[in-house]
């Protein structure tokens, strides 16, 4: 289900599948599934099994009819590389963004040993971005994974951020997001641990986007680091 986003790293955002099952803590509170669960309550068809892994086969084709150039997150409420998708479905996903060079296409997965398992048989044009989740120590194997990839950018997104990442392995990567959690029951994060990733990506000329600190209401926290908003972006063209 495509539609303009509120997530500040990105503009549209495009499901070709919906649902996802859980791995780590990074999911215990997830947003999407939370969504999902309200829009089956809604009578959305899309969602009628509320967050089990869905193919929207009707929806691969959709950026193509897009003509102006979006930043566009794929798959906002599921993972593409999450078993339940086949490989060739994957592939049909990558020869869409592959044949639309207009947009800028952001993929962020979680199961970072099947990305790499089929990362090399995958077209990666210049203008699909490739992340990882990392939300604690306990994550940080997934950042090897990636940098595996062929992918022009590659990026981690440390949201939830649950907990300090020291040392982070930033050779062959351009971008690192960081956000606190939000919502009922979010769990606390500590300056510290947002203080020591933005040093990192400074020593390591890595573009740094805080995103937010989170909380019951995220609003009322805001995404200002010592004062300031970082919004740095990876440049369009970086040599892998």
């Amino acid at each position: 289900m495509p539609g303009t986003s509120n997530i500040e790293w990105t503009e549209m955002t495009w499901n070709p599948v919906t649902g996802c099952v859980k791995v780590s803590q990074g999911c215990k509170h997830c947003y999407a599934e939370k969504m999902a669960k309200r829009l089956q309550a809604m009578g959305s068809a899309r969602y009628q099994d509320g967050f089990r892994p869905t193919l929207h086969e009707d929806l691969i084709d959709r950026p193509k009819t897009w003509k102006k150039s979006r930043l566009i997150f794929v798959n906002s409420m599921s993972d593409l590389f999450q078993e339940a998708v086949p490989e060739s479905f994957i592939q049909r996903v990558f020869a869409t963004m592959q044949d639309c060079p207009q947009h800028t296409f952001q993929i962020l997965t979680k199961r970072s040993e099947r990305l790499r398992q089929l990362g090399q048989s995958l077209p990666w044009p210049p203008n699909v971005w490739m992340g990882v989740s990392v939300e604690d120590e306990q994550a940080a194997s997934r950042i090897s994974n990636l940098a595996a990839v062929p992918a022009k950018v590659r990026f981690l997104s440390c949201e939830p951020l649950i907990g300090p990442l020291e040392n982070l392995p930033l050779v062959g990567i351009h971008w690192v997001i960081v956000g606190g959690e939000s919502g009922a029951g979010a769990r606390p994060m500590r300056q510290d641990w947002v203080d020591s990733i933005h040093r990192q990506c400074q020593r390591s000329n890595v573009a740094f986007f805080f995103k937010q600190w989170g909380g019951v209401r995220k609003d009322m926290a805001g995404r200002k680091l010592h004062g300031r908003t970082y919004d740095e972006m990876p440049r369009a063209q970086i040599t892998a």
